[in-house]
């Protein structure tokens, strides 16, 4: 059986969708649950949180060996005539471990963009097949090596090949917004967008069913079920006063609903805290930000020796209560229990 993986994706960035990936398997990783993270954002942002450059250029520099040591040394042996090498994980915590990210991932993009043609052919459906599944291969020998309870995966924002592979990968998505007209956009492509998606993976895995040749290795379902949403709250600007911020974020509900879940009859919530499908309204903590990436922790783990004094301190405490409330609704949601 397969580990389930939860995707945080928008295809508009600057939502803070990194540092909600990077907290909650931190927060997971402390309640119980054992949590592989992989970072398949070419950008790595998601690798840069959790390990120093003195600890991530060994891993970008050095050859694979018997296992690969980001995601893209993994399925780097795809371009040639190998197969997938398993990963080696970076342990954080005896709980929580990490598939590193790679900027040289980017190179795989028309790879798997060719390939997403090629599964719809007539002939030998092995190395189309095995290529787009390889995040998810790689990702579900990762969990097994830990015995991981869940996987969670951070993505790009954009709608490229990398993504929708990491995508038929997916068995939740959690989209992380911002109150602007730009994360309302986002929503309108990304609902068509996954819908697509999962309708053409269903597609190719008949096609290869149907074929003379059955699947020789398992393939992930492509469920990409979208349990909710998360907004930031909006901190006051001169750029963006508060009541622009009201104006965007009461739209989420509404849209939300109708442009990714496909559901156009109201009535609508009036806004995301009447809405059950927000799963949190996620504060900024900025103050606590440039400490915790300084002594590379996350926000609610800061001490006083940090320098999360007074104000600080209580800011820390609210982070940890709402990352942990946060943490068990979506657990919950995604029928984890």
């Amino acid at each position: 059986m397969s580990v389930p993986v939860l995707t945080f994706f928008n295809n508009k960035g600057g939502v803070g969708k990194t540092s909600l990936v990077y907290h909650l398997a931190w927060t997971l990783s402390q309640t119980g649950r054992r949590v592989l993270a992989c970072d398949l954002d070419p950008q790595a942002n998601l690798t840069a949180a959790f390990l120093d450059e003195e600890s991530v250029e060994p891993l970008w520099d050095g050859a694979s060996g018997d296992h690969g040591t980001t995601i893209f040394k993994c399925v780097a042996p795809l371009l040639a005539v190998g197969d997938l090498l398993p990963p080696a994980l970076q342990e954080i915590t005896p709980a929580l471990r990490l598939i590193p990210g790679d900027l040289a991932l980017s190179g795989f993009e028309d790879t798997l963009s060719a390939e997403w043609s090629n599964a719809l052919g007539s002939s030998n459906l092995y190395r189309p097949f095995r290529i787009l599944t390889s995040f998810w291969t790689v990702m579900q020998r990762g969990a097994n090596d830990m015995d991981a309870d869940i996987i969670l995966a951070d993505v790009g924002p954009n709608l490229g090949a990398i993504n929708r592979s990491a995508l038929i990968a997916t068995d939740h998505v959690v989209v992380p917004l911002a109150a602007d007209l730009f994360s309302l956009q986002g929503l309108r492509n990304l609902g068509p967008t996954l819908k697509r998606w999962r309708m053409d993976w269903q597609i190719r895995k008949r096609n290869w069913h149907d074929s003379e040749n059955e699947p020789r290795f398992s393939l992930p379902e492509g469920r990409m079920e979208a349990i909710g949403y998360i907004v930031q709250q909006h901190s006051v600007r001169l750029s963006r006063p508060v009541k622009a911020y009201v104006k965007w974020v009461n739209r989420m509900p509404r849209a939300y609903a109708e442009d990714l879940l496909g559901k156009g009859n109201g009535p609508f919530p009036d806004t995301p805290q009447n809405d059950e499908r927000c799963l949190a309204t996620v504060k900024h903590y900025r103050s606590l930000v440039p400490m915790a990436q300084e002594n590379r922790k996350p926000i609610f783990d800061l001490t006083s020796a940090d320098g999360a004094i007074g104000g600080h301190a209580a800011a820390v405490n609210d982070a940890r209560k709402d990352f942990r409330e946060l943490a068990k609704l979506i657990i919950n949601r995604a029928g984890l229990i």
